[in-house]
């Protein structure tokens, strides 16, 4: 039988370094609202049979009048924190899912060969991440003043999709309620490299980037500009 995924899509954010009143994940792009992309994305996709998007508590009324009955499709309220958000939506999972991806609705072109890429390593390797290589040199700075310079070899700069196996990140979960972390959490990862869990990185790319700022909205309607 065909390994079973849940997606969780964070879309709780208020987009605050755009400035705008709307929240980021339902400005536009190319004519439609950003969290629709990687939504949509997913939900094409046969081996995922349940997707949970977090969405910001006081605009709740919004997306579910906005996406209507939606197959595969359930709509929770976000948390105070990301890491918050996506604990809340693993724990509201309904299906028998093994695997679950989560994915920031903010990175809107994400490519399916990227899903599938990080689906055989969960497979075949266990936790697994997108990420980056770094082509900058990069630099460790204290005060003002570098301490070192690290091997680029080395860096990866994070993305999403991340995953994990449902049952490890429910039981890691449990173990922060009954022994709260000393830190926020960032992402996934991070959670699974403070239990000591191993974690393999897939090969993301510049289109899988996030968007944060509004040069970043502009450079991605561009490049779907472009497109046409």
């Amino acid at each position: 039988m065909e390994h079973q995924f849940a997606v969780v899509l964070p879309a709780g954010g208020l987009g605050k370094r755009l400035k705008s009143d709307t929240p980021k994940q339902l400005l536009p792009l190319d004519g439609k609202p950003i969290y629709k992309y990687s939504l949509e994305t997913f939900l094409s996709l046969d081996f995922v049979v349940e997707v949970v998007l977090a969405v910001p508590k006081d605009w709740m009324n919004h997306f579910k009048e906005d996406l209507g009955e939606v197959e595969k499709l359930q709509i929770v309220e976000g948390g105070k924190e990301r890491y918050l958000s996506v604990q809340k939506a693993i724990e509201s999972l309904q299906s028998s899912a093994e695997y679950v991806m989560i994915h920031d609705v903010a990175r809107p072109l994400l490519s399916k060969d990227i899903i599938f890429a990080l689906r055989d390593s969960l497979i075949n390797k266990g936790s697994s991440i997108v990420a980056k290589p770094a082509i900058d040199t990069i630099k460790m700075a204290k005060d003002g003043k570098i301490t070192t310079t690290l091997d680029r070899n080395f860096v990866w700069h994070a993305q999403t999709p991340q995953g994990a196996s449902v049952k490890l990140l429910q039981g890691l979960y449990q173990q922060m309620k009954e022994n709260p972390l000393d830190f926020i959490p960032t992402d996934e990862a991070s959670i699974l490299e403070y239990f000591h869990e191993d974690v393999y990185v897939v090969e993301g790319n510049s289109l899988n980037d996030k968007i944060t700022t509004a040069e970043d909205l502009t450079r991605f309607q561009n490049y779907l500009l472009s497109r046409r």
